[in-house]
């Protein structure tokens, strides 16, 4: 008897679209899918732990890492040991939605190698430290080296997209053979939803919300005294400096943290700040 294969998700119960877009790929591909749901409150409380673990205050990385943290426990619990996981692929493809802002071919291959060069700062920060965090080890597909070296030497105008050319078009193309279906297509053509969007979007909502109740405009307002070394340019920002500061004393500390930001069109880092963002509403569970 072959031992299905084992698909696992987690998001916010009824505003999740990767909850469901999870779910109707597991049951076409016939996985043993595991859905697990946390609240915004089990995330608040998370906080403080997550950022010993990741040992960085970058705003994007904490917002993504904080369900994975969550969803590794529950990972550790089922017994499972090995997990795989799709980092590197945005990168390798200028899959973010921001990438539909680069000015021509050259900058938005140049934005890649950057963002492939970077990954040990961010996506792959959050992978492995969110869950060795609690013993369980991530690996990374899309970060082989062979299939690097080849995504990496494709025409860069190829992989550009915008209004006419969905977002990493060559890697869905290569997925599509309408006679024998490998994801259903609403899978396959769904636009990018970031990891810390795709949990809920009332997650990072609540998370300014939180630091905006948290962090005064008197503080804020002195955040380059408080703050001289990579002084915070958002509340948000500004909260979780404060918890990485109550682990992290020494400023050499700081030396270690890279901070992920668009580099074309809006500089929040969520994805639904970009203009080319459609909300989904596949959010009924």
């Amino acid at each position: 008897m072959i031992t299905p294969l084992i698909s696992i998700s987690i998001g916010l119960k009824g505003q999740s679209p990767d909850l469901v877009a999870a779910r109707k790929a597991a049951d076409f591909l016939g996985t043993k899918h595991y859905e697990f749901t946390f609240t915004v409150q089990d995330g608040l409380d998370a906080l403080k732990k997550l950022v010993y673990h990741l040992e960085t205050y970058d705003v994007t990385t904490i917002r993504a890492s904080t369900p994975m943290f969550l969803l590794a426990r529950k990972v550790k619990a089922l017994g499972i040991k090995m997990v795989l996981s799709g980092e590197g692929s945005d990168e390798e493809f200028g899959g973010y939605l921001y990438f539909s802002e680069a000015p021509n071919a050259e900058l938005f291959h140049q934005e890649c190698v950057r963002r492939v060069k970077n990954l040990h700062t961010a996506d792959c920060l959050r992978a492995n430290k969110s869950t060795a965090a609690w013993g369980v080890e991530v690996r990374v597909p899309f970060l082989d080296k062979d299939f690097v070296d080849l995504v990496m030497c494709i025409d860069a105008q190829e992989k550009m997209f915008g209004k006419d050319k969905m977002e990493k078009y060559i890697l869905r193309k290569a997925f599509d053979d309408e006679s024998e279906p490998l994801l259903p297509r609403e899978i396959l053509w769904r636009q990018k939803e970031q990891f810390s969007d795709g949990v809920g979007y009332s997650w990072i909502d609540t998370l300014i919300a939180t630091a905006a109740s948290k962090v005064t405009d008197e503080m804020f307002a002195k955040s380059a005294e408080t703050y001289p070394i990579d002084p915070p340019r958002t509340k948000e920002a500004y909260y979780y400096r404060q918890i990485f500061d109550s682990h992290f004393h020494h400023k050499d500390a700081l030396k270690t943290v890279q901070a992920w930001v668009p580099t074309w069109g809006n500089k929040d880092p969520s994805g639904r700040a970009q203009k080319l963002h459609s909300a989904h509403d596949d959010t009924k569970v």
